[in-house]
């Protein structure tokens, strides 16, 4: 009981954090798309998934990804809603299955790169689908947009938020798991 309690606590603030996080940093990364913003928001999440599984890594997408559509980034309505859990939850999937199986350094390093290609390749159909829609644009110009505009944009957010979780994630499991880090001598 005390394991499911600390777990709950522990997503419940990685799931606020992302939500600070994307109120709080967001940018454009390429001034020729500004309404392509960077935000660290996935970061949380891509923890969650590593500390927790697949599972839970989905069940913090689903529950940023609503909390920040309907918030936040209330103007992309239920279409941001849809995009960030499918491109977010591609990730968790993928990155939270392969980390499982390969627990290492080298196993979390190839599961952010896997990782990170699926989200990217998630969001260049998500975008050939739902931009049209949500921008009224057709859908020629996006195809246009995707390999100078839309690819790389989604390669290099999901990138720095997959380098920084591999940063950040070994001294928040020190913290999580109350063990000491080791020192160097």
């Amino acid at each position: 009981m005390k394991t499911s309690v600390r777990k709950l606590t522990i997503m419940a603030m990685l799931t606020a954090l992302s939500i600070v996080l994307v109120a709080l940093i967001h940018f454009p990364l390429f001034p020729a798309a500004a309404f392509l913003e960077y935000d660290p928001a996935d970061i949380p999440i891509f923890v969650g998934t590593f500390l927790f599984g697949p599972t839970a890594g989905l069940v913090l997408t689903l529950l940023v990804s609503v909390i920040q559509g309907t918030t936040v980034s209330a103007g992309s309505g239920i279409i941001g809603i849809l995009m960030h859990f499918l491109a977010t939850g591609s990730f968790a999937l993928l990155a939270g299955n392969l980390y499982r199986v390969m627990h290492t350094r080298k196993g979390a390093v190839c599961a952010i790169l896997c990782g990170v290609i699926s989200m990217t390749l998630v969001m260049a159909a998500c975008n050939l689908v739902f931009t049209p829609i949500f921008m009224g644009t057709p859908r020629s110009v996006v195809v246009q947009m995707l390999v100078p505009v839309i690819i790389p944009f989604n390669l290099a957010k999901a990138g720095i938020n997959g380098i920084v979780t591999y940063l950040v994630y070994k001294p928040i499991t020190h913290l999580v798991r109350h063990e000491q880090p080791e020192t160097a001598v």
